[in-house]
C-alpha cells in the first residue's frame, strides 16, 4: 500500500487537522487556511500530545500538551531537535491521498 485515499477533503475545515489510522500509524493531515494539505506523525514525540489537535498557522503547528512546534512541511520542530515523519499528501477528485512511501523530512544529524 503506498498510496492510500483517507477521506474527503471537506472532512478538514481550513485551519485545521484531523488524525486518520492508516496501516498501524497514526497520521495528521492538516487543511491549510490557502486550501493545501500536509501530512505528519499525529503524535509528538515529546509526550504523545494529539499534533491533529494543536493550532496551526501558515505552516507550523502547535502540540496542544506542552507548545512543541513542528513545520508541517517538513516535520521538523522549529527551534528544537525533536522531528516526526512527513508525507506526501495531494487532493484526488475531492479526496485525500496520502503516499506513505515517502518520507519528505529532512534527517538530522
Amino acid at each position: 500500500m503506498s498510496e492510500v485515499d483517507v477521506g474527503s477533503v471537506d472532512a478538514i475545515p481550513p485551519g485545521e487537522g484531523r488524525t486518520y489510522a492508516v496501516g498501524g500509524e497514526q497520521i495528521a493531515v492538516f487543511r491549510l487556511r490557502d486550501g493545501s494539505l500536509r501530512a505528519i506523525d499525529a503524535v509528538c514525540p515529546h509526550r504523545g500530545g494529539p499534533l491533529a489537535d494543536g493550532l496551526i498557522d501558515e505552516q507550523v503547528v502547535v502540540c496542544p500538551l506542552h507548545g512543541r512546534t513542528f513545520d508541517t512541511g517538513t516535520g521538523c520542530e522549529v527551534g528544537g531537535d525533536m522531528s516526526v515523519r512527513s508525507y506526501r499528501v495531494s487532493a484526488v477528485a475531492g479526496a485525500i491521498r496520502l503516499n506513505l512511501t515517502a518520507d519528505v523530512s529532512p534527517r538530522r544529524a
